[in-house]
């Protein structure tokens, strides 16, 4: 390893020396002498904890310089360029924990956390003309905070016991785009399933939230969706707490969240717990029917039935491909929930015209200003029947509750093509030989309804499907091109 040179020396012998003067833009050069020397790893190694201890002291007398500013309005004339130093000295401890697990464990054990915790709280109560010269030195700050937290368990341990919730919380609510993402970064870097767990407690409860906040409002922030997907869908409690404390737009988000997670990857490990799924499929229970507002075009109506839509559309994702979830084929009632809702929209569109009614509008899917697909009910008839048609996947209770409900000659007659509910027939299609599948009973309700010549049976036939006898046994099949 080569020997600092002799004017790297220099700074760190200089670093003691602001102690005894007044602050100066002299000794703002040298700090940023400082942050540029470390960073290079051979600097970085050779640095003495004398110096760092010098660093501290200036910090300390910092902050005590800040706090005497906004308590004495005649010290505000010092305050740019205490913040400015401030900015620096967080940039110092910055670079020095980059790729060094030494300097790490020294700065934690010179108590750089509780002082820099102190500070950046401290910023926050600063009132200056330009909130920029704030901003800089709480990013720095955060960005230190992060730094030192990556590879060093001891150090997010401490992070978060002095920080946890309050001033996470204001670190994530500051009027800085910059500073929440560091923030968010930080809180990342610092969870574990422990840690989560203790999120889920009611007094907690508001940090999480603000997390998922910012997931909605700040859509390209990753490190909070991050937070989200990898730390917050993984704790049945804390996704339990969270859906139970926020709006309907919030609550569409986490499930937005959800069925992104459910698409991702390896299906079998997806990380979502099986009391996350049974959780889901009680809300959908109790407050389905609030889709049914949405008939009476009532836009106060919309967020409500949004969050059900949202239900919905996870429940469908998780019966789909995902083999931990399929015990939602036996959860109480949810079967016979889903075809009482889809009989109930389908009576109320063909009971007079509304979002549910049926409409060949395909044309419009290709011009601006659509009106039919900016409704939150488009697809929702479709993705019940899709629905059904998962529950019933190698279920021959299923299949006999279907049956035993009319829901098959419900599901036939929603076969036709509709620009409100694009991929319906598919669906039906899907659901129809589910239910078929081995089950003699259904096949025979099948073809009685063949028999009677009922209106709905030759939906399939436009479809270009039959109904083909073999072996005593109904199949479903492709018309064949004469």
């Amino acid at each position: 390893m080569a020997a600092p040179t002799d004017s790297a020396m220099d700074i760190s012998v200089s670093i003691p020396g602001i102690l005894n003067e007044n602050f100066c833009l002299h000794h703002l050069q040298l700090l940023k002498s400082f942050t540029a020397e470390l960073r290079d790893q051979e600097y970085r190694d050779a640095v003495e904890q004398e110096v760092f201890c010098s660093l501290l002291k200036v910090l300390s007398k910092l902050c005590d310089e800040l706090q005497a500013a906004g308590e004495e309005e005649q010290g505000l004339q010092c305050v740019p360029l205490c913040l400015q130093m401030t900015a620096e000295c967080f940039r110092a401890q910055r670079n020095a924990c980059v790729q060094s697990p030494r300097n790490q464990g020294l700065l934690r054990e010179l108590g750089f956390i509780d002082m820099s915790l102190k500070i950046l709280s401290l910023l926050q109560t600063i009132n200056v003309e330009c909130q920029d010269a704030v901003f800089e030195p709480l990013r720095c700050g955060i960005q230190f905070l992060g730094n030192l937290a990556v590879g060093k368990q001891v150090c997010k341990d401490d992070i978060w016991q002095l920080s946890f919730p309050d001033l996470l919380l204001k670190l994530l609510s500051v009027g800085d785009e910059k500073a929440v993402g560091y923030a968010a970064m930080v809180l990342h870097t610092c969870l574990d399933e422990a840690k989560v767990e203790q999120l889920a407690q009611p007094q907690n409860i508001h940090l999480a939230l603000k997390v998922m906040e910012l997931c909605r409002t700040q859509p390209d922030l990753d490190w909070t969706v991050l937070i989200a997907t990898q730390h917050f869908l993984k704790s049945s409690a804390l996704v339990e707490s969270m859906y139970s404390g926020m709006s309907d737009l919030e609550r569409v988000t986490l499930l937005e969240l959800l069925s992104a997670q459910l698409g991702e990857g390896d299906s079998e490990d997806c990380g979502i717990p099986p009391s996350v799924a049974q959780f889901l499929a009680c809300c959908f229970q109790q407050g389905c029917g609030a889709v049914l507002a949405l008939a009476s075009g009532s836009a106060s109506s919309d967020e409500e039935a949004l969050t059900v839509i949202s239900l919905l559309d996870v429940l469908c994702e998780m019966t789909s491909d995902h083999e931990q979830f399929m015990f939602l084929q036996d959860h109480p009632n949810l079967l016979k929930t889903t075809i009482e809702l889809l009989g109930q929209v389908h009576a109320l569109g063909k009971a007079s015209k509304n979002v549910f009614s049926a409409a060949q509008n395909f044309s419009s899917f290709s011009q601006c200003g659509d009106t039919s697909s900016s409704s939150p009910s488009v697809s929702f008839k479709a993705h019940l029947i899709r629905l059904i048609g998962n529950l019933c996947h190698s279920n021959s209770n299923n299949q006999n509750k279907v049956r035993e409900l009319e829901g098959i000659p419900l599901i036939l007659d929603n076969c036709s093509l509709d620009s409100n509910n694009p991929f319906i027939s598919q669906w039906a299609i899907f659901a129809i030989r589910n239910l078929l599948e081995h089950n003699k009973e259904n096949q025979e309700v099948l073809a009685g309804l063949e028999r009677r010549g009922k209106g709905d049976y030759s939906a399939l036939r436009e479809l270009g499907f039959q109904v083909e006898r073999r072996d005593g046994t109904l199949l479903l099949k492709p018309v064949k091109d004469a």
